[in-house]
């Protein structure tokens, strides 16, 4: 245990999701006052190549820092934690202790590596430099979807006190992160009652924007487009210019049959709804899981035609990799990878096609920016813009005149 005042030195490395990645940063902030040196991995199960360079990111830590404890939590660490634990110097921490700061304790007081002058001699991970803050309002899931572990991994769906995360934003806001950006795993099943009335997500973000008046940009993570409240949640977008004009769709695949397969609860309309309520002022980001059991090629033509007809400007396609213990592990008619990633390309180019043109009719406009770092900014619609002329700091929030188009970023110049 440190002394009063002693400066402790907790690095973390962080795989998956940008959920990870926030606890990562609770984690160490929660380690500071009490350990001197340590390093924490937030590991990540969402497929099998996530899962192995999530085992193989900790094997090498553990070479280069004979001498650090390491401490192993996420999806992968809970899943196999026997693994994990067999690495020299690594105490695993299950994911319902991951914020629990007497997991970490008992952890290294019981730990059977023998670390009398802990230091961590190599390190490669990176400080986050980003300009919005990202805060937490949920954890958990109550679906059953046949190709994901998360929720067994991860718990049930447990809503977060309005209080604790109006006090994050407040903080964050007081901090100088004008962007807040609401995650979670399911962010969109957000029920919570106080004072015998029930908030939703799009109720959650009506408050917050009320209550912090200062908050100039409020964004969501991935949300399910299932969830009814996702229709006031693109009302109020549309009537409120702080709630950025962009969502991104767990969307999964575009064809009904395999929705139903994978055990998801929407369908190609639901979608297209969606995106006609935006009336053309919001853009879409999905992810897509290419090559699911059963997905001949007439079905993925089938997610092919729903991404040229709704547009999404992004998408996340990667192909299906059979987690254990899940049902679609073992479907019939499991489709050959070399397949599966020839369909990520396909409909990739797909979706650049849409970005390309989407950004094309912005030339000419002039959108307000969020400056991360070296004059480089995020417009609302989460394009990358970079900007002529003088240094800007970064969390500016400026207006740009976007001249061009260079690749996947914007160029602009600062309007005043």
């Amino acid at each position: 245990m440190q002394e009063e005042n002693k400066k402790s030195n907790i690095k973390s490395i962080t795989f998956g999701c940008r959920l990870n990645a926030l606890e990562a940063e609770k984690i160490k902030n929660m380690l500071k006052p009490h350990i001197d040196c340590a390093i924490v991995v937030n590991t990540c199960a969402v497929t099998a190549e996530a899962e192995r360079q999530s085992g193989q990111a900790v094997r090498k830590i553990a070479r280069e820092n004979p001498n650090a404890p390491i401490f192993v939590t996420g999806c992968a660490a809970t899943r196999n934690s026997v693994l994990f634990s067999e690495i020299p110097n690594t105490m695993v921490v299950h994911n319902q202790n991951k914020l629990n700061i007497a997991a970490y304790i008992d952890a290294i007081n019981t730990a059977k590596c023998n670390i009398v002058s802990p230091i961590i001699e190599k390190f490669h991970g990176t400080e986050s430099k980003l300009s919005k803050q990202f805060v937490q309002i949920q954890n958990g899931c109550n679906h059953n979807c046949a190709y994901c572990i998360t929720r067994a991994l991860r718990g049930p769906s447990v809503s977060f006190d309005y209080n604790d995360i109006l006090a994050d934003v407040k903080s964050a806001v007081k901090s100088g992160f004008y962007e807040i950006v609401l995650t979670g795993i399911d962010i969109a099943s957000y029920v919570k009652k106080d004072n015998d009335k029930v908030y939703l997500i799009s109720d959650l973000c009506k408050r917050l924007l009320q209550d912090v008046p200062d908050i100039k940009r409020l964004r969501l993570s991935s949300v399910d487009p299932a969830v009814p409240d996702i229709d006031n949640v693109i009302d109020l977008i549309l009537n409120d210019s702080r709630m950025m004009p962009h969502l991104h769709f767990s969307m999964q695949s575009g064809s009904d049959t395999i929705l139903q397969s994978m055990g998801r609860r929407h369908n190609a309309k639901r979608v297209r709804d969606l995106v006609a309520r935006g009336n053309g002022k919001i853009t879409f980001s999905w992810d897509i899981i290419c090559g699911f059991p059963g997905e001949n090629e007439e079905l993925f033509n089938e997610t092919l035609d729903l991404v040229h007809e709704t547009k999404p400007i992004k998408i996340h396609a990667f192909p299906f990799s059979p987690r254990p213990d899940t049902p679609a592990a073992t479907m019939p008619h499991q489709v050959n990878r070399s397949i599966s990633k020839d369909r990520v390309k396909i409909i990739n180019d797909v979706a650049n096609k849409n970005r390309a043109d989407f950004m094309q009719a912005q030339i000419g406009k002039t959108l307000q920016v969020l400056v991360e770092e070296n004059n480089v900014a995020r417009c609302p619609h989460d394009i990358e813009v970079r900007i002529d002329g003088a240094p800007i700091p970064a969390r500016t929030i400026c207006n740009v005149y976007l001249e061009q188009v260079q690749g996947n970023y914007f160029i602009g110049k600062v309007v005043y």
